[in-house]
């Protein structure tokens, strides 16, 4: 049975219409030919004005309208939370009065561990009906208008199944994910975590704060007009969302300052060595990484330019 055979839904909520969520509704109609009913669900009205004129969603309603929301999630099989992580307990606790018993809501926060105990503080006993989860898609455009219907094809999306998820749940998440064309694998939040601060938070902040580096210094003007393709292939991710990225470190800050500890205990041995005119050590750990690199290339790891692996 294909992946699009095996997953079908009556009613989808998306709470927050941006890139991942219009993107996903684009997949399942546009790509998967589902039939489903689509609500997206913005701050206000007009926030999810744009999704709905471009036909991403079937019907806008706002979150403070508690008629219009009580109906958008009546009958709703699946609820995807897709707004910055720091949002999580706050929707949560908003919706969770009226979901209904066998609803499924999963997320799409790029952190797992906080996500995590902020929907056990605001489902209670009914944890069992949230599936963590995070796309790993992203492009340096966001909002509804940079939505594709092909941008989860061949990335991976990463569940965090708890304890007390029914499997048939997790599977029917997984199944969803799937039929956009992603590959689905499962971790621990705790895992999740620290693999994601290594390889998507920690190159973030790095590349946010190489040009808050040379913002302060008086020439930064002249550098930047020299600057040319290694330091735009660095800085691209520097073009992110700041919120974004904010409430990603701050939720993922002990992960993060581990790897930002570990980073710079690397810059001090490069630093001795750059000191000693220590070719040969430089050689060494520069070989190391390229080699590394090229065999992460090598199974797939790079994408086009212009496009974000993560978010």
């Amino acid at each position: 049975m294909s992946p699009v055979a095996a997953f079908s839904f009556n009613k989808l909520v998306i709470l927050g219409v941006g890139l991942i969520g219009g993107s996903l509704a684009r997949a399942l109609r546009e790509r998967a030919g589902l039939a489903g009913r689509i609500v997206g669900v913005g701050r206000s009205a007009q926030s999810v004005a744009r999704a709905l004129e471009l036909g991403v969603i079937d019907e806008a309603v706002a979150l403070d309208d508690t008629p219009a929301l009580t109906r958008a999630l009546e009958g709703a099989d699946l609820v995807l939370l897709a707004a910055p992580v720091a949002q999580t307990g706050p929707l949560l606790a908003r919706v969770a009065p009226l979901l209904d018993p066998h609803a499924i809501v999963t997320d799409a926060g790029s952190t797992k561990s906080d996500v995590v105990a902020a929907a056990r503080q605001a489902l209670g006993a009914r944890i069992a009906q949230f599936v963590p989860g995070h796309p790993i898609a992203g492009r340096e455009s966001s909002g509804v208008d940079a939505a594709l219907p092909e941008l989860y094809v061949g990335r991976n999306v990463v569940l965090t199944p708890l304890a007390e998820n029914a499997p048939a749940d997790v599977e029917r998440i997984a199944s969803m994910w799937r039929a956009t064309g992603a590959c689905v694998r499962e971790m621990s939040e705790a895992q999740h975590d620290r693999v994601f601060a290594s390889v998507s938070h920690l190159p973030h902040v790095l590349s946010f704060a190489l040009v808050d580096q040379i913002l302060a210094t008086p020439d930064a003007e002249l550098k930047f007009s020299f600057a040319a393709g290694g330091f735009r292939d660095f800085t691209r991710i520097a073009a992110s969302s700041p919120e974004m990225w904010r409430d990603i470190c701050l939720a993922n800050r002990a992960a993060l300052l581990a790897e930002l500890d570990d980073y710079t205990a690397v810059l001090a041995r490069f630093r001795a060595a750059i000191e000693a005119s220590d070719g040969a050590a430089l050689e060494e750990a520069f070989a190391r990484s390229r080699v590394a690199r090229r065999e992460w290339q090598e199974r797939g790891g790079v994408r086009p330019a212009g496009e974000s692996a993560e978010k």
